[in-house]
């Protein structure tokens, strides 16, 4: 079984120190995504908006030595099983290490540090009126709105989801959800409303009350910030899961600092990857998604 979860006040889980070893059970492919699930046998089971450091237990490296360094990816769903926890995440070949990784079959070995990073806050600490939960997604942004989907829902708190997709290609990783209450939209206008996520994010605020309205997002920087933008602009409380390159996941190496609007800095694998989207000064990280 996994041990026993142990966190500090703001909620987040705290990893056990090293890395261990997972057993991959499944590698699913949905649209131009893989979704990757492995057992960890004795690692806490994660709060929804942590991330992982994941590394093939062999052949990481290949021929030219690359990927070096193991690589960040927040979690898709957790559950309890008798091995373990069961983990799962949602990933894109677009790199050296992403390709190593989607390929991996069940009986593997996948290499895990964590759970890493602060976590979704409840709605009600974001916001005391707040009578729910809006949730926007988009691309591979959809993983940590997926578990935090499945707790609120635990929690009985109302929630609207909200997905993006570019094309029917990239329309991936919804199976996730598992429930009828989904928009969608999609860029080429194969399925939903021709357009934007905030289209629709946009449309339900402007007809809801935004004094008790929560959004919570996660996706490609150019959404977060576009979600960023209309949330200060109607006063809404907003948290956003934010991605920047990452090469350890402790905050030792300074690769994911992003600038606070009250200046200075942060680094988002310790003090995010989920913050309020009021304490950033931006949302457009250069560098997220390659991988």
């Amino acid at each position: 079984m996994p041990a026993a979860a142990s966190g500090d006040p703001d909620g987040r889980v705290l990893a056990p120190f090293g890395r261990r070893r997972g057993e991959v059970v499944a590698n699913e492919p949905s649209g131009r995504y893989r979704i990757i699930s492995a057992v960890d046998a004795s690692g806490p089971m994660p709060a929804a908006g942590q991330f992982y450091m994941l590394a093939a237990a062999e052949r990481w490296g290949g021929d030219g030595g690359r990927p070096f360094l193991p690589r960040a990816f927040s979690v898709a769903a957790a559950e309890r099983s008798d091995d373990g926890a069961r983990l799962s995440f949602l990933l894109e070949d677009v790199g050296p290490g992403t390709g190593r990784l989607a390929e991996l079959g069940a009986g593997e070995g996948l290499m895990l540090t964590g759970p890493l990073g602060r976590p979704f806050s409840p709605p009600r600490d974001l916001n005391p009126a707040a009578a729910g939960a809006i949730l926007v997604g988009g691309g591979v942004g959809l993983a940590p709105l997926a578990i935090w989907r499945r707790a609120l829902a635990a929690r009985g708190v109302p929630e609207r989801t909200l997905l993006g997709f570019r094309d029917r290609e990239h329309a991936g990783g919804h199976e996730l959800f598992r429930c009828s209450e989904v928009r969608v939209a999609s860029e080429d206008g194969h399925a939903g409303h021709r357009g934007y996520v905030t289209d629709l994010l946009e449309r339900m605020l402007g007809g809801d009350s935004a004094a008790t309205a929560v959004v919570y997002a996660c996706g490609p920087p150019a959404m977060l910030e576009a979600v960023r933008l209309l949330c200060a602009e109607l006063e809404v409380a907003a948290e956003l899961a934010m991605e920047a390159p990452m090469a350890c996941g402790f905050g030792a190496c300074f690769g994911c600092a992003v600038p606070l609007a009250a200046g200075g800095y942060m680094r988002l694998c310790v003090d995010g990857p989920v913050v309020n989207a009021a304490d950033v000064e931006t949302a457009l990280v250069a560098g997220a998604g390659r991988r």
